[in-house]
């Protein structure tokens, strides 16, 4: 078998043995995985076309899958302050006591997260596709004189929080 053959069979094996390890009663795969991302994004990040970007799936299908997850209780929509016309979404109390799970993967952590996150860049990088990086990592964070930070590109401020979050806008 080609390695590359190979690595991508043992890629699709780990991520199978990943979901089957936090699989829970009543959640889907696609709705686990999209309660992952909006756990771990930052507020300009939470809204469905950002999840269906990530999750690299339609509209149609991430927006079923965020009905689902609220009608659950285990996301609330809130309106945009930015743009009261679009939807974000925030994890409940619920949503995140669903994550709270280990799995062997996070016993392995270093080495293989930096180098399969290096391959994971690449692959998007070679499709034409967003990076979805941590905010703090961003050419267009800034940190100020005063010690705030600021979104050079979208001209807000951030929280402290939020620059260690997965950013939408990512730009390395």
């Amino acid at each position: 078998m080609p390695a590359s053959s190979r690595l991508g069979s043992l890629i699709d094996r780990l991520s199978r043995l990943h979901a089957a390890a936090r699989r829970r009663p009543g959640l889907s795969d696609a709705q686990l995985s999209a309660l992952d991302y909006l756990d771990q994004a930052n507020a300009f990040s939470r809204s469905p076309s950002a999840v269906a970007d990530y999750l690299d799936a339609t509209r149609g299908t991430v927006s079923q899958t965020l009905r689902a997850l609220a009608r659950k209780g285990l996301i609330v929509a809130a309106e945009d302050p930015a743009d009261r016309r679009s939807l974000r979404y925030d994890l409940t109390a619920k949503g995140r006591a669903m994550l709270r799970t280990r799995t062997e993967l996070a016993d392995h952590g270093g080495t293989l997260e930096a180098a399969l996150g290096d391959l994971v860049a690449r692959m998007i990088a070679a499709r034409g596709g967003r990076s979805f990086g941590i905010c703090g990592t961003c050419r267009f964070h800034q940190v100020l004189e005063d010690g705030s930070h600021r979104c050079g590109l979208l001209g807000l401020a951030l929280a402290v929080p939020e620059t260690t979050r997965i950013c939408r806008e990512h730009a390395a």
